[in-house]
């Protein structure tokens, strides 16, 4: 309780996957947190950052350090702006301790197919995107991550977090996790149901481990909470169990410390599987990590006080509101089989975090209910798989799930009673038969069936896959040399009609997935920019320039039209908007004149033979223009790569702020004497004209009849005098 009641220390995390991360370990260790050394601020001194013991690498870092003492000294601020610039350029995540510990339980190995289930925000489902790129020099790993979430507006959190992973292999879906649909996917030419390797079921809670961060939680929190929610949690783990593979493993977790949200649902969820499902001893994968095991007993209080032991206990008017598995399990020995001091608990007081629960599954065998259910056989290739590889467009519509009825099996989505042989086939003969109606017309997936699950937000675009006679692919084939083995099928659109502005690209098993799965499946975003129109292009050969986000992915399979430059050349570039061919050094220069103008790449590799630079490889979007070279880079991927080459931005862009405010004062002055100038001669004018305008009074005052009294000396002897009255005016 004591801790609880001190304020939670902010920790960050470096992308691991990506190859700076070394680079940026070194910058933080030998330059920011050195410069926090012996700082005093207000009298106090300032905590070193320290990394988290049982993260690996020294990934993970925690300071005490508030933003209000951030702001205070201008060594901290330097370090505040360069976490918030790194944040935003997705090199460091700054992620709450505790919530790090799920995946790195979860194992991931590149080739696992990944479901996260409760995804948004989304800094657990970039620890996923992590781990499966731990190899950089492989494009497109085999496996891939599909993060979920109820809530329509939290997808779009999710999908920002996802962005900054520039990965190929992630897509977010919106769907109730307790009903999430159960996909499918072509092997050799025949549908087969899609298990997951690797389930991460983070559930909503009531969050009274949070009490440090949520202040709130501490005068709404109420044992009621529990109540209400363990159903839902039963439901979403029994959900993913049903769709994990045999011999996969999911990780349960909560910010809770309430045993009707922990140890009950993981208790409940073992007595129904039958033995299929097993608690895994995890207690030396996180060697540093303190905590204490699970429970196996507790007890259930209602919010005005009440306690039961036993469901026996409790009255009929409470059987709505508390349930028989919110209890622990009576049978001694089956209470022991389930082993569930394996659940790790992990207190605030244990390594000053927050509270957390975390229990670790796999799947032994199939679920009881699951295991008479027959395995989906679908079409031939030449009905199904040739037709939809073959179609000139290919589409897959964003749409609202299909009821679940029309999933593979209907009475699986709750799990509250086995499926039948006759009923799974009948759910499989539905299936197929709507699929064949959908795909009747040229291979483009049609929308929902009529009956469908009501899901709010907005109306996504279509993912429209390239067809492979498009004639928009070999002007930029030929323009890049891509090599053969550029996966051209895994390219997508966003539109069916008009131009295609913008290319996508996805992972060779994502495009399966999106392909199978248009009638129950409501994607959000996949899949990373590649290429963007360019209309100035076209006249250079290509109307499609490349696109910074997706370069990285991009480069393996270009062969033309790259200019390798040095360390100065990239300062240059990036400090500069459009420097000239004789800025850059002689070699560069020389590649840049003997290329024609339009999209480059370019490429800086490190020099083993100087330790002291930049050790990291850099891939740039760039444009070579008529005599100048342009980098196509966003400003904080600008800052980000400054800041490892050693350049102090910070220091340079205050410098540029007060040189723009100097001029801004200047051009203000310089309006205000011309505004002045102005008024001066305005007066002047007013002033030499007084007399005339006196005489034109006097013209207007006359009387009408005058005027047409003398209409000759009007017309003759007074016109030159009119006229020059009205040349003057």
């Amino acid at each position: 309780m004591q801790a609880l009641r001190e304020p939670l220390p902010a920790t960050l995390r470096i992308t691991g996957y990506k190859c700076h991360a070394k680079e940026i370990l070194h910058c933080l260790k030998n330059k920011y947190f050195k410069e926090l050394e012996d700082l005093v601020v207000d009298g106090q001194k300032v905590e070193v950052p320290q990394p988290l013991s049982w993260y690996p690498e020294e990934l993970a870092w925690h300071t005490n350090l508030s933003r209000k003492i951030l702001r205070k000294s201008p060594q901290l601020e330097k370090f505040h702006q360069f976490l918030v610039s790194e944040t935003e350029s997705g090199n460091i995540s700054r992620q709450e301790a505790v919530s790090m510990i799920p995946p790195l339980l979860l194992n991931v190995q590149p080739h696992h197919k990944i479901l996260d289930m409760c995804a948004a925000p989304g800094s657990k489902t970039a620890q996923l995107i992590e781990m499966l790129h731990a190899d950089m020099n492989v494009s497109f790993p085999e496996g891939f991550v599909i993060a979920n979430d109820v809530d329509n507006k939290r997808c779009y959190l999710l999908v920002h977090q996802a962005k900054r992973l520039s990965s190929p292999c992630i897509m977010v879906v919106n769907h109730d996790a307790s009903s999430i649909p159960r996909l499918q996917i072509d092997v050799d030419g025949k549908k087969e149901v899609l298990f997951y390797d690797r389930i991460l079921c983070d559930v909503p809670c009531s969050g009274d481990g949070t009490m440090r961060k949520n202040i709130d939680v501490w005068k709404k929190w109420t044992t009621l909470n529990s109540l209400q929610l363990h159903g839902l949690q039963l439901r979403i783990a029994t959900r993913g169990v049903e769709q994990l593979t045999e011999g996969g493993r999911m990780v349960y977790s909560t910010c809770s410390l309430n045993p009707i949200e922990d140890e009950a649902v993981i208790a409940s969820l073992l007595e129904k599987s039958e033995g299929a499902l097993e608690l895994a001893d995890v207690s030396s994968e996180l060697l540093g990590l303190k905590w204490m095991p699970g429970i196996t007993q507790w007890r259930v209080m209602t919010k005005d006080g009440q306690w039961f032991a036993d469901w026996k206990d409790v009255p009929q008017s409470r059987h709505t509101q508390i349930r028989p598995t919110m209890f622990p399990p009576k049978d001694e020995e089956n209470l022991k089989k389930m082993n569930l001091e394996r659940c790790l608990r992990i207190l605030p007081h244990h390594q000053n975090t927050g509270g957390f629960f975390v229990a670790v599954l796999v799947k032994k065998s199939s679920m009881p209910w699951n295991k008479r259910q027959p395995k989906l056989q679908r079409k031939s290739p030449i009905d199904a798989g040739e037709a939809a590889e073959s179609s000139p467009s290919v589409t897959v519509e964003m749409t609202a799930s299909a009821s679940t009825e029309t999933s593979l099996t209907a009475s699986a989505e709750t799990g509250d009673r086995p499926v039948t042989e006759t009923e799974g086939e009948e759910n499989i003969q539905r299936t197929q038969n709507l699929e064949s109606d959908t795909n009747k017309k040229d291979g483009v997936c049609g929308p929902p069936p009529s009956k469908k699950m009501k899901l709010f937000g907005f109306k996504e675009d279509p993912f429209v896959f390239i067809p492979e006679d498009d004639p928009l692919f070999p002007p930029i084939q030929n323009f890049y040399a891509l090599s053969p083995s550029f996966p051209k099928m895994n390219l997508l659109t966003r539109t069916q009609e008009g131009k295609k502005r913008q290319l996508y690209m996805v992972s060779k098993e994502l495009r399966n997935v999106l392909l199978n799965n248009s009638e129950r499946m409501k994607v959000i975003n996949t899949g990373i920019k590649v290429w963007s129109r360019n209309n100035d292009g076209e006249q250079f050969g290509c109307a499609f320039r490349l696109a910074q986000e997706g370069i990285y992915t991009l480069y393996p399979f270009i062969n033309s039209r790259i200019i390798v430059v040095c360390i100065e050349d990239i300062k240059i570039l990036l400090t500069q908007e459009n420097p000239f061919f004789s800025k850059f050094s002689s070699e560069t220069h020389k590649q840049a004149k003997d290329m024609a103008k339009g999209s480059i790449v370019l490429k800086y590799e490190p020099d083993a033979q100087k330790p002291d630079t930049l050790q990291c490889p850099i891939v740039l979007c760039g444009w070579r223009g008529k005599t100048s070279i342009r980098a196509f880079v966003p400003k904080n991927e600008r800052l980000h790569y400054l800041r490892m080459m050693g350049v102090e931005v910070f220091r340079e862009k205050r410098k540029e702020e007060s040189k723009n405010k100097l001029e801004e004062s200047q051009a203000i002055a310089k309006q205000i004497d011309k505004e002045m100038d102005m008024e001066c001669r305005t007066k002047e004018l007013v002033n030499s004209d007084s007399q005339m305008v006196d005489e034109l009074d006097e013209l207007m005052q006359e009387p009408l009849e005058s005027a047409l009294d003398e209409p000759e000396s009007k017309t003759g002897n007074d016109k030159p005098q009119d006229s020059e009255n009205e040349t003057q005016c």
